[in-house]
């Protein structure tokens, strides 16, 4: 196996950063170059040739960390192509970046901003600075409030404004704020408290509010309100309708002390939520450098810790904090985090793939396609470095997938024999989640089977002088035959754990902050949610304006609101 180690060079300084930038943009640099030779060379290598050259190529291709196993040995590449990847992060400065992220410095330079989510799973005792702040003991009172909050509604010392227990969690937010709580939710039901109902409300569209309250009593009802300016519309729409609800159904005469039983916020804004009439202890804040998509493990989790309970949650930070050490301090060779990014600038920059199936064999994963979708599309998706200058090649991958074997009866047929090609990463348990049952033994090893199996089908295909002799007919050879050489990585840990989620969901992570490293963008900051939104501002106030309003928009959405006016009856 190669064992090159990236070099620690200094972090340029942003005037520094912006020369190298305008002067040799990325494909320009020797190593990109040397990549693109490497292609015209191994580009059109098939996997069956890769694994004939090299039989102990599943051996030499993988790597472990944190209770996850990674097979990459079914990617089209060689030990060059990994050499002269690697020489490409140390060009970019990789494992400079890695430290100034750990250090707490400003990589978030759009937002100037730190981007420390690292800060959010470190043990009690460590130091890290942020303006000279040590910011980890704020991390771990808030830990500890929301830990003393959640006993509370779990032993039922919290009780609704009628002096009845909490039997339903309802979490209101959108982005990192409802994906992340509702996946790890999902991931670990076998570990949630029994007699709690959780739900969850992101969309803006009534219809999702009306779903999750439905069959609920309000009396026994707690809203989590998670939004960190306290002002983002959907989440507000959906709050101010969930607490009319809440208070007409316990019929109070004090709106207020009804509120202050049956909703919580996470948010910074302070003077929002006592508005809303949030109590200032039911608060639970997250500082600036949190980013939305990272923000899991901050106090955005507390209805992941109602439903899981506090050592759960701690379990799941301390699987993040182990995948976060790996990243910092192996070797690229052996480093997770790092062979996922570089095996994606690979296939988006070299195989010209355009997108990444994300494919859980694991029913409780089933939000983790979704989540993931955000956390690389909303960071990775730029087209400008972050000093400003336009990109001349392919960033953020499109994210999409279901889990096996759902989608083997969906459209794995494009994924095998289709002319996109679709580099896809495989995610399996050796034992399945929640309590032993019979069945689900023999279940589980044929749902294993199908994952094995999609790999290898994937990799090598099956040739035309295979389907022959098979005794197939002349007509029906060419629909039977299956190219293979569709690349594909396999993550495989023991049983699907909060340790586990939580080491899965920061291999993620940092894999996306690898690849943003090398394409010289800002994987911190989402620039293009804010258009959308500032525009669905003006034309709100155009659509349920009580007069024809004056409309400046383009001739479709000019029609489109008019029309809309008209069949509202306006």
């Amino acid at each position: 196996m190669l064992n090159t180690i990236l070099s620690p060079d200094p972090l340029p300084s942003r005037a520094a950063a912006q020369v190298r930038s305008a002067s040799t943009p990325l494909t320009r640099r020797p190593q990109w170059r040397a990549l693109q030779k490497h292609h015209a060379q191994i580009g059109a290598r098939h996997l069956r040739e890769l694994f004939a050259d090299a039989p102990a190529r599943g051996e030499c291709f993988q790597a472990e960390a944190a209770g996850l196993y990674l097979d990459y040995s079914k990617q089209r590449i060689s030990g060059e192509t990994l050499q002269l990847l690697w020489e490409l992060a140390d060009a970019c400065g990789l494992r400079a970046r890695i430290e100034a992220m750990f250090r707490g410095d400003r990589i978030n330079t759009t937002e100037r901003r730190a981007a420390l989510h690292v800060a959010l799973r470190a043990p009690a005792g460590t130091r890290i600075l942020v303006d000279g702040r040590d910011v980890v003991p704020e991390v771990h009172a808030v830990l500890a409030r929301m830990q003393a909050f959640c006993a509370q509604v779990r032993s039922g010392a919290w009780s609704g404004h009628g002096g009845r227990r909490i039997r339903n969690i309802v979490n209101i937010g959108v982005g990192g704020s409802g994906l992340g709580p509702a996946m790890a939710c999902a991931a670990l039901r076998h570990y949630r408290q029994p007699g709690l109902t959780f739900r969850f409300v992101s969309n803006e569209d009534g219809a999702d509010l009306s779903e999750a309250l439905q069959g609920l009593d309000p009396a026994e009802t707690l809203f989590v309100v998670c939004s960190k300016t306290f002002t983002t519309q959907e989440t507000l729409g959906n709050a101010l309708a969930a607490r009319a609800w809440c208070v007409h159904g316990l019929g109070a005469a004090d709106a207020l002390a009804a509120v202050a039983r049956h909703f919580v916020a996470v948010s910074t804004n302070a003077a929002g939520v006592a508005d809303f009439g949030i109590e200032a202890d039911s608060m639970f804040g997250f500082p600036d450098w949190v980013g939305g998509r990272y923000s899991i493990d901050s106090a955005i989790g507390l209805s992941t810790m109602l439903a899981i309970g506090a050592a759960n949650f701690r379990a799941m930070l301390d699987g993040m904090h182990a995948m976060d050490t790996h990243f910092r301090n192996a070797p690229a060779d052996r480093n997770l985090p790092v062979l996922m990014g570089l095996l994606g600038v690979w296939n988006a920059n070299f195989l010209a793939a355009p997108t990444l199936a994300v494919l859980p064999y694991a029913h409780d994963l089933r939000r983790l396609p979704a989540y993931l979708q955000q956390l690389e599309m909303e960071s990775n998706g730029k087209h400008v470095t972050e000093d400003g200058f336009p990109v001349d090649h392919a960033t953020g991958p499109i994210y999409w997938g279901e889990p096996g074997t759902n989608g083997q009866h969906s459209f794995y047929q494009l994924i095998h024999q289709g002319t996109q090609l679709v580099p896809c990463d495989f995610i399996g348990f050796c034992r399945p989640s929640g309590p032993p049952e019979p069945h689900r033994n023999r279940q589980h090893d044929l749902l294993m089977a199908n994952l094995f199996a999609q790999g290898e089908a994937l990799a090598f295909g099956r040739t035309e002088a295979e389907v022959r002799a098979d005794g197939v007919s002349a007509a029906q050879v060419p629909h039977r035959v299956f190219e293979g050489n569709r690349p594909s990585s396999t993550l495989l840990a023991e049983q699907l754990t909060p340790h586990t989620l939580g080491a899965l969901v920061a291999l993620y992570e940092h894999s996306v902050f690898t690849q943003g490293v090398i394409w010289g963008i800002d994987s911190f900051d989402q620039w293009g949610v804010e258009l959308g939104k500032a525009l669905a501002s003006r034309t709100a106030e155009e659509i349920v304006a009580p007069a024809e309003p004056s409309l400046a928009h383009d001739s479709s959405t000019n029609a489109l609101i008019r029309r809309y006016r008209r069949l509202r009856g306006r």
